[in-house]
Protein backbone atom coordinates (compact mmCIF):
# COMPACT_ATOMS: atom_id res chain seq x y z
CA UNK A 1 0.00 0.00 0.00
CA UNK A 2 0.91 3.70 -0.39
CA UNK A 3 0.50 5.38 3.21
CA UNK A 4 0.97 8.66 3.45
CA UNK A 5 1.95 10.07 7.56
CA UNK A 6 1.80 13.28 8.94
CA UNK A 7 3.87 14.19 11.50
CA UNK A 8 6.25 11.43 11.19
CA UNK A 9 8.95 12.93 12.25
CA UNK A 10 7.88 13.37 15.96
CA UNK A 11 8.49 9.95 18.08
CA UNK A 12 5.31 8.78 17.63
CA UNK A 13 5.15 9.02 13.76
CA UNK A 14 8.88 8.24 13.43
CA UNK A 15 7.68 4.81 15.36
CA UNK A 16 4.64 4.39 12.98
CA UNK A 17 6.89 4.88 9.61
CA UNK A 18 9.12 2.13 11.02
CA UNK A 19 6.20 -0.07 11.78
CA UNK A 20 4.43 0.72 8.37
CA UNK A 21 7.26 0.69 6.44
CA UNK A 22 8.38 -2.74 7.08
CA UNK A 23 5.81 -3.82 4.77
CA UNK A 24 4.21 -0.61 3.00
CA UNK A 25 5.71 2.09 0.95
CA UNK A 26 5.65 5.38 3.09
CA UNK A 27 5.60 9.15 2.13
CA UNK A 28 5.83 11.27 5.39
CA UNK A 29 4.73 14.96 5.61
CA UNK A 30 4.78 17.64 8.26
CA UNK A 31 4.61 20.84 9.28
CA UNK A 32 8.84 20.98 9.63
CA UNK A 33 10.19 17.65 8.17
CA UNK A 34 9.05 15.27 5.52
CA UNK A 35 8.58 14.63 1.94
CA UNK A 36 6.19 17.29 2.25
CA UNK A 37 5.06 20.14 3.98
CA UNK A 38 1.81 20.78 5.18
CA UNK A 39 0.19 23.03 8.17
CA UNK A 40 -3.04 21.10 9.30
CA UNK A 41 -4.15 24.35 10.11
CA UNK A 42 -4.84 25.73 6.45
CA UNK A 43 -7.12 24.02 4.03
CA UNK A 44 -5.13 24.99 0.80
CA UNK A 45 -1.94 23.91 2.10
CA UNK A 46 -3.69 19.90 3.27
CA UNK A 47 -5.15 20.20 -1.40
CA UNK A 48 -1.74 21.03 -2.29
CA UNK A 49 -0.24 17.72 -0.68
CA UNK A 50 -3.02 15.57 -1.87
CA UNK A 51 -2.41 16.93 -5.36
CA UNK A 52 1.03 16.52 -5.42
CA UNK A 53 0.50 12.44 -4.09
CA UNK A 54 -2.09 11.29 -6.55
CA UNK A 55 -3.59 8.07 -4.79
CA UNK A 56 -3.43 6.66 -2.07
CA UNK A 57 -4.16 3.60 0.13
CA UNK A 58 -4.04 5.15 3.43
CA UNK A 59 -3.64 8.39 5.29
CA UNK A 60 -2.53 8.49 8.70
CA UNK A 61 -2.17 11.30 11.48
CA UNK A 62 0.21 11.28 14.37
CA UNK A 63 0.41 15.07 14.83
CA UNK A 64 -1.89 17.72 16.17
CA UNK A 65 -0.82 20.22 18.82
CA UNK A 66 -3.33 21.40 21.71
CA UNK A 67 -2.36 24.05 24.71
CA UNK A 68 -1.42 22.59 28.24
CA UNK A 69 -2.61 25.52 31.12
CA UNK A 70 -4.45 25.81 34.23
CA UNK A 71 -8.26 25.86 33.50
CA UNK A 72 -8.29 29.51 35.08
CA UNK A 73 -5.58 30.33 32.63
CA UNK A 74 -7.80 28.70 29.31
CA UNK A 75 -8.45 31.74 27.36
CA UNK A 76 -10.52 31.46 24.21
CA UNK A 77 -7.51 32.55 22.42
CA UNK A 78 -6.45 28.94 23.48
CA UNK A 79 -9.07 26.77 23.18
CA UNK A 80 -9.12 27.67 19.65
CA UNK A 81 -5.53 27.46 19.28
CA UNK A 82 -6.34 23.10 20.10
CA UNK A 83 -9.12 23.09 18.00
CA UNK A 84 -7.76 24.70 14.83
CA UNK A 85 -4.59 22.36 15.08
CA UNK A 86 -5.57 19.10 16.45
CA UNK A 87 -9.34 18.48 15.69
CA UNK A 88 -9.99 20.55 12.90
CA UNK A 89 -6.82 19.90 11.15
CA UNK A 90 -7.02 16.31 11.48
CA UNK A 91 -10.58 16.87 10.12
CA UNK A 92 -9.80 18.96 7.24
CA UNK A 93 -7.04 15.69 6.55
CA UNK A 94 -10.08 13.43 6.32
CA UNK A 95 -12.76 16.08 4.40
CA UNK A 96 -10.08 16.71 1.99
CA UNK A 97 -8.34 13.42 1.60
CA UNK A 98 -11.37 11.44 0.69
CA UNK A 99 -11.01 12.03 -3.06
CA UNK A 100 -7.28 11.17 -2.52
CA UNK A 101 -8.20 7.48 -1.50
CA UNK A 102 -8.76 4.30 -3.16
CA UNK A 103 -12.25 2.29 -2.30
CA UNK A 104 -11.69 0.68 0.50
CA UNK A 105 -8.68 3.17 1.90
CA UNK A 106 -8.54 4.26 5.52
CA UNK A 107 -7.55 6.99 7.58
CA UNK A 108 -6.09 6.33 11.34
CA UNK A 109 -6.25 9.51 13.53
CA UNK A 110 -4.74 10.50 17.12
CA UNK A 111 -6.14 11.10 20.01
CA UNK A 112 -4.38 9.93 23.95
CA UNK A 113 -5.49 8.94 27.04
CA UNK A 114 -6.94 11.56 28.22
CA UNK A 115 -9.82 11.74 26.31
CA UNK A 116 -11.10 9.47 29.36
CA UNK A 117 -8.39 9.99 32.20
CA UNK A 118 -7.32 13.77 32.88
CA UNK A 119 -4.99 15.42 34.24
CA UNK A 120 -4.19 19.12 35.46
CA UNK A 121 -3.84 21.63 33.36
CA UNK A 122 -5.33 19.30 30.40
CA UNK A 123 -8.90 20.32 30.20
CA UNK A 124 -8.45 21.52 26.28
CA UNK A 125 -6.07 17.92 25.80
CA UNK A 126 -9.37 16.14 26.92
CA UNK A 127 -12.02 18.09 25.15
CA UNK A 128 -10.31 18.38 21.99
CA UNK A 129 -9.68 14.14 21.54
CA UNK A 130 -13.04 13.47 22.83
CA UNK A 131 -13.95 15.73 20.13
CA UNK A 132 -12.15 13.90 17.58
CA UNK A 133 -13.14 10.31 18.72
CA UNK A 134 -16.64 11.39 18.30
CA UNK A 135 -15.97 12.71 14.91
CA UNK A 136 -14.58 9.46 13.76
CA UNK A 137 -17.19 7.57 15.22
CA UNK A 138 -19.81 9.68 13.18
CA UNK A 139 -17.55 9.83 9.74
CA UNK A 140 -17.48 5.85 9.77
CA UNK A 141 -20.73 5.24 8.85
CA UNK A 142 -20.93 7.89 6.44
CA UNK A 143 -17.46 7.61 4.24
CA UNK A 144 -17.90 6.27 0.72
CA UNK A 145 -16.72 3.49 -1.32
CA UNK A 146 -15.88 1.22 1.74
CA UNK A 147 -13.28 3.44 3.41
CA UNK A 148 -12.33 3.21 6.80
CA UNK A 149 -11.45 5.52 9.82
CA UNK A 150 -10.20 4.61 13.06
CA UNK A 151 -8.28 6.58 15.98
CA UNK A 152 -5.54 5.66 18.31
CA UNK A 153 -5.73 6.50 21.36
CA UNK A 154 -2.33 5.95 23.50
CA UNK A 155 -1.12 6.97 26.88
CA UNK A 156 1.86 9.29 27.64
CA UNK A 157 5.09 8.03 25.75
CA UNK A 158 7.72 6.23 27.72
CA UNK A 159 10.03 8.19 25.76
CA UNK A 160 8.62 12.03 26.21
CA UNK A 161 8.17 10.70 30.15
CA UNK A 162 11.62 13.07 30.71
CA UNK A 163 9.48 16.09 29.58
CA UNK A 164 6.09 15.24 30.37
CA UNK A 165 6.49 12.94 33.44
CA UNK A 166 5.47 15.44 36.04
CA UNK A 167 2.61 15.68 34.71
CA UNK A 168 1.71 11.85 34.51
CA UNK A 169 2.15 10.69 37.81
CA UNK A 170 0.62 7.19 38.60
CA UNK A 171 0.08 6.59 34.37
CA UNK A 172 1.91 3.73 33.02
CA UNK A 173 3.59 4.63 29.64
CA UNK A 174 3.97 2.96 26.54
CA UNK A 175 6.67 2.87 24.07
CA UNK A 176 6.07 4.64 20.75
CA UNK A 177 6.45 1.03 19.16
CA UNK A 178 4.01 -0.46 21.00
CA UNK A 179 1.93 2.15 20.16
CA UNK A 180 2.50 2.05 16.41
CA UNK A 181 1.41 -1.81 16.10
CA UNK A 182 -2.41 -0.22 16.54
CA UNK A 183 -1.72 2.09 13.45
CA UNK A 184 -0.86 -1.15 11.55
CA UNK A 185 -3.76 -2.74 12.95
CA UNK A 186 -5.78 0.52 11.90
CA UNK A 187 -4.44 0.33 8.18
CA UNK A 188 -4.26 -3.56 7.92
CA UNK A 189 -7.42 -4.31 9.75
CA UNK A 190 -11.33 -3.87 7.97
CA UNK A 191 -12.45 -1.78 11.29
CA UNK A 192 -14.13 1.36 10.88
CA UNK A 193 -15.22 3.90 13.67
CA UNK A 194 -12.84 1.71 16.20
CA UNK A 195 -11.00 3.66 19.04
CA UNK A 196 -7.86 1.83 19.29
CA UNK A 197 -6.52 2.14 23.44
CA UNK A 198 -2.91 1.75 23.95
CA UNK A 199 -2.91 1.94 27.57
Amino acid sequence: MKVLIVGASGTLGRAVAAELGERHEIVTAGRSGGDLRVDLRDSESIEAMYRELGKLDAVVCAAGKVPFAPLAELTEAKYVEGLQDKLLGQVRLVQLGVDSLHDGGSFTLITGILTEQPILAGACASMVNGAVEGYVRGAAIELPRGIRINVVSPSVLSEAMASYGPYFRGFEPVSAARAALAFSRSVEGRETGKIYKVW
